[in-house]
């Protein structure tokens, strides 16, 4: 099979993404290859397609259990003969996975660097072809990236132990020039081809916001995000244990994950996540590299992070089907001692010299620096995150919350000063409910008793939408214009001089974007279909125990739910959707969707099919 012909069979696609050609056909070509592509645009793919036309086996370094075993199941589902190597196995099954092996059941193995020079995974190498070693998460070789793994550098003299020399691809998401030099130096890279793509992520929306009470910010912005998938990450497991039982008591579908939980625990709250089974997880750094969860549709950092580079990394997990997603950091002063505290105490390193450690910390303060200009920046947010990887782009994106703040400030200060000067005028004693309906001109009972109606400020905003004058609201609130302690609304030191001396307000705004628990307007499918399909999903992942995404992500389910097959020829033209995936899965999707075509179509509930029965 060619290249094509192995993305159409195992892969579904009929053409590559951006970038990945070029990549492939490097490593194809017997070259060494350093891709440096962003989060969500294909890495796997770019090196999964070579390893399944090159003769031999491909080793897979990757630094993480959950990425591996993530990796795998979604590559068997493909139909691809893969397994892993790792602490999670016992030796038995180490023993049986390396007997395999020789015996040619696999095509890809992923492997723990740890796990590199050991005497039976030598001894399986010393016996078998191996035509790749992919080096995945490449920057952790570094110790000027942001997740340096000493074990890393062990890598090199791997590679270099094979008397037939194999192919080496070194993949990343994050990496500035510095850490890109150490890469090809420090495992080794021959004369690499560098395919470098862009890194901008343009269906990610970034947002700066200093709050005063954080809490209550992070609850106005879940009200937003109802029923969507996200991240929440914290600086501490303190912090993380404290506002996961906060969000708990809300009643929100809500795990955690830190170091300081057990592995069984990280590892069922991390599965609960990953399968929809909870819809939010909070979250210090320790989780999420490699997580391969497409539907997150936002990332909250509720402290700041120590560096852009992690800071992109961690907010790349948002959006990886290509939906629009939003990523929300919110900053105070406290973030900044935190991360110096952090820097100054670092946890052991025996790999460091002390001059090391020094010149380490000296860079880390000075990574600090720059993650503190994004927080303050007033400028384009994504343009501040583009330069720093040393890559140009317009002065606006026009999809971040400085860009937007721009083009909408005008009637953001002018309707900022109504709410404002409403508050004042009923006595600063009333909730946001009650000041949206005077500045509606509801007449309630609340606001007939208490004689709001006669308010200059009554119905000044009776032409603007609802869900607009609660989001300005609770931007005045986030950015400490507003005190909302106790429910009860009372301007702040700051709006009086916006009152009283004529200063405009400087905050950031959503434009057209109020509601986020609708999908965007621009998708056009069948949302009661694509539910009732996601639940098919469901069904299907929970009795084989692996991820949903791995049977069908959401953008394919989108599109099933837009096409609507009804046979084995038009399901297969679905994008997702290989030769296995066909043969395991068409009969009940399209057993569903003829289903949900009969329902729709009667005017009673008696004339409904009986639902089917489902034999997984």
């Amino acid at each position: 099979m060619d290249k094509y012909e192995v993305l159409s069979e195992y892969f579904g696609y009929s053409s590559f993404r951006e970038g990945q050609l070029n990549v492939i056909d490097s490593l194809l070509s017997g070259q060494d290859t350093l891709a440096v592509m962003p989060t969500g645009a294909g890495k796997s793919i770019c090196f999964q397609v070579p390893a399944l036309m090159f003769r031999g086996i491909t080793i897979v370094v990757s630094p993480l259990i959950s990425l591996m075993k993530d990796q795998v199941n979604a590559l068997i589902q493909n139909g691809v003969k893969a397994a892993y190597l790792n602490s999670s196995l016992n030796e038995k099954q180490i023993s049986l996975a390396l007997t395999r092996a020789r015996k040619g059941a696999y095509k890809i193995i992923y492997v723990a660097p740890e796990r590199l020079n050991t005497h039976a995974f030598s001894a399986l190498c010393d016996e078998v072809e191996i035509s790749m070693v992919v080096v995945d998460e490449a920057h952790c070789v570094s110790q000027w990236g942001q997740d340096f793994r000493p074990n890393y550098l062990k890598i090199k003299d791997f590679v270099n132990r094979f008397s037939k020399r194999p192919v080496v691809c070194a993949c990343t998401a994050t990496a500035t020039e510095r850490v890109r030099r150490d890469i090809i130096e420090l495992i080794g890279l021959l004369g690499p081809t560098v395919s470098i793509l862009s890194f901008d992520r343009k269906n990610l929306y970034f947002e700066v916001v200093k709050p005063k009470n954080k809490p209550e910010t992070l609850k106005q912005y879940l009200a937003l995000y109802k029923g969507r998938s996200g991240i929440i990450y914290c600086s501490s497991r303190k912090t993380t244990d404290r506002l996961y039982e906060v969000l708990s008591a809300q009643g929100l579908s809500v795990t955690k994950y830190h170091a300081g939980l057990s592995a069984q625990e990280r590892k069922q709250n991390q599965e609960e996540f990953v399968n929809d089974d909870k819809q939010i997880i909070v979250a210090t750094n320790a989780f999420g590299m490699g997580i391969d969860k497409s539907n997150v549709s936002f990332v909250i950092h509720y402290n700041m992070p120590g560096d852009i580079e992690s800071y992109y990394q961690e907010a790349g997990r948002a959006g990886r089907d290509g939906c629009s997603a939003d990523c929300i950091l919110m900053y105070n002063a406290g973030d900044i001692r935190t991360q110096r505290f952090f820097i100054e105490n670092p946890s052991e390193n025996e790999e460091l010299s002390s001059l090391d450690a020094a010149k380490l910390r000296k860079l880390r303060l000075r990574k600090l620096d720059d993650m503190i200009g994004y927080a303050e920046c007033t400028g384009c947010l994504r343009r501040y995150i583009l330069s720093y990887f040393g890559e140009r782009t317009a002065e606006k994106c026009g999809n971040c919350s400085s860009c937007r703040n721009d083009d909408n400030k005008e009637s953001l200060n002018q309707y900022a000063k109504m709410i404002l000067s409403c508050i004042v005028r009923t006595g600063q004693n009333v909730n946001s409910e009650l000041i949206t309906d005077i500045l509606k001109g509801n007449v309630t009972s609340q606001v007939s008793e208490k004689g709001f109606d006669r308010l200059s400020t009554f119905g000044l905003m009776k032409n603007v939408p609802l869900a607009k004058v609660s989001e300005i609201i609770n931007l005045l609130i986030r950015n400490g214009y507003i005190d909302s302690d106790g429910g009860r609304l009372r301007i702040t030191e700051k709006s009086k001089s916006v009152l009283f001396s004529g200063k405009s307000v400087d905050f950031s705004a959503r434009k057209a974007r109020q509601n986020l628990s609708a999908d965007d307007e621009s998708e056009s499918f069948d949302r009661d279909l694509f539910d009732i399909l996601k639940k098919l999903r469901k069904e299907i992942a929970s009795s084989k125990r692996i991820p949903a995404f791995t049977v069908f992500t959401d953008a394919t389910l989108k599109i099933m739910s837009s096409k609507k097959p009804t046979n084995i020829k038009e399901f297969s033209e679905i994008p997702g959707v290989g030769e296995v995936k066909k043969d395991k899965y068409a009969a009940l999707f399209i057993r569903e969707i003829k289903a949900y075509e009969l329902r729709t179509g009667f005017q009673s509930n008696a004339d409904l099919p009986r639902k089917p029965k489902w034999n997984f």
